[in-house]
């Protein structure tokens, strides 16, 4: 099977693996074009290393083996939100507690085969903590660059696993093409957002999406977006799906952003193809910091992607995303960052327009757990503490509403 570097916009394809972008400015992928056959020989083990076969690499050491594998759970709970068949695939139950550990767990070994003893990424989040994870777990050097006015918590995170953090001033929106001048010019991989082998690595979330409903397909697939990256890793899975004649109808790709910045809905409701980087002036803030992107690099794919499957972008306010977080929490017992939320919140507005039916299939990806983002919001929790002598008639005002 062909294992090239592609460009899904003019075609172009390359052999050089540290390449990132096309000659036309795209975004590179692994193009694998998996047949029927590759598919069948999928090793009976847990995790993304099921579809070792699918991938760039061999199933590597360390904390990259346990990468993927998050369950897919019937959620009847978010069912009213979402307005059709509500299912979460959790992806906080990667080992750093994101999605993030797919694409790491095949892009650092990747590097490192191609001979770079140190790795990098720009971040100051989930795809930092993941990278110096697992460079971490395979003794390897890395270096993360993160923005001056990064927070102690988020600090605290990312140095637990002791990577090198340089910490930049100046426009960190323009980082992304400094990492890879810096690439062509230290002996360092600094592996961006949507590096060809991340990629490949998210897109074993939709292989196993499509594993857990087999032979049901589902009708809409929702997850933030923030560089496009992710996104375009679900697409890359739905289109090897396709090459090895499995999928008889595309999942709708339903992508979700934060209001403070949203460059890939405006380009949708406007029918461009690709998106106009915003402003900081037309940049707010937001709770969802994750996906509060600008200026999104693969901000052409993800469009690719969504116009290809049929689906559509929406943005959502911080008021929508704190209630749908609270909702994953409640009446679906998961706790999601709100960047997560904001699936749940998309979601139920393109149900609110008559763009989910009620026998839809509605996969939910949360990218990331909601507990590392603990101490950072408020808590509506009794604060008056109560003697032990006391408890019984505590129990008896709370419960005596609920008795017939």
């Amino acid at each position: 099977m062909s294992r090239s570097l592609s460009c899904y916009r003019c075609g172009d394809r390359y052999d050089d693996d540290t390449r990132v972008r096309c000659a036309c400015g795209e975004p590179l992928w692994i193009d694998a074009r998996p047949t029927a056959s590759s598919w069948d020989d999928r090793p009976d083990r847990g995790g993304m290393w099921r579809y070792e076969a699918l991938l760039p690499i061999d199933r590597p050491e360390g904390v990259a083996g346990a990468a993927g594998g998050t369950p897919l759970v019937r959620t009847p709970g978010l069912d009213d939100a979402t307005g059709g068949r509500a299912f979460v695939k959790d992806e906080g139950e990667n080992p750093t507690g994101a999605y993030k550990d797919r694409g790491s767990a095949v892009a650092v070994p990747h590097a490192i085969a191609a001979g770079d003893d140190v790795v990098g990424t720009v971040s100051y989040g989930n795809m930092a903590i993941s990278t110096a994870a697992h460079a971490a777990s395979l003794d390897r050097e890395c270096v993360v660059f993160v923005p001056a006015d990064i927070s102690g918590v988020r600090l605290e995170l990312i140095a637990q696993y002791e990577p090198t953090i340089v910490r930049v001033s100046g426009e960190y929106g323009k980082l992304y093409g400094d990492a890879l001048a810096l690439s062509e010019r230290h002996p360092i991989s600094v592996l961006v957002s949507d590096a060809p082998a991340r990629i490949s690595g998210y897109k074993t979330a939709v292989f196993e999406i499509y594993d857990a409903l087999a032979p049901e397909t589902p009708d809409v697939i929702a997850l933030p977006a923030s560089s496009g990256g992710f996104a375009s890793g679900v697409w890359l899975g739905i289109r090897d799906l396709e090459s090895a004649g499995l999928l008889a109808e595309r999942p709708r790709v339903c992508l979700v952003q934060t209001a403070a910045a949203d460059p890939l809905t405006r380009a949708f409701e406007a029918g461009a193809t690709e998106p106009t980087p915003m402003s900081p002036d037309e940049t707010g803030e937001t709770i969802a910091h994750s996906i509060g992107n600008p200026d999104p690099p693969s901000g052409a794919r993800a469009l690719a992607a969504v116009r290809d499957t049929g689906g559509a972008v929406v943005s959502v306010t911080d008021d929508e995303i704190r209630a749908a977080q609270r909702r994953f929490a409640v009446d679906g017992g998961f706790c999601v960052e709100p960047a997560s939320a904001a699936t749940l919140a998309g979601v139920s507005r393109l149900a609110e327009r008559g763009e989910v039916a009620a026998d839809d299939s509605v996969v939910l990806v949360p990218t990331g757990t909601g507990f590392k983002e603990m101490g950072t919001g408020e808590a509506a929790v009794e604060t008056e503490a109560v003697h032990r002598t006391d408890l019984s008639d505590r129990l008896e005002s709370l419960l005596g509403s609920r008795r017939p």
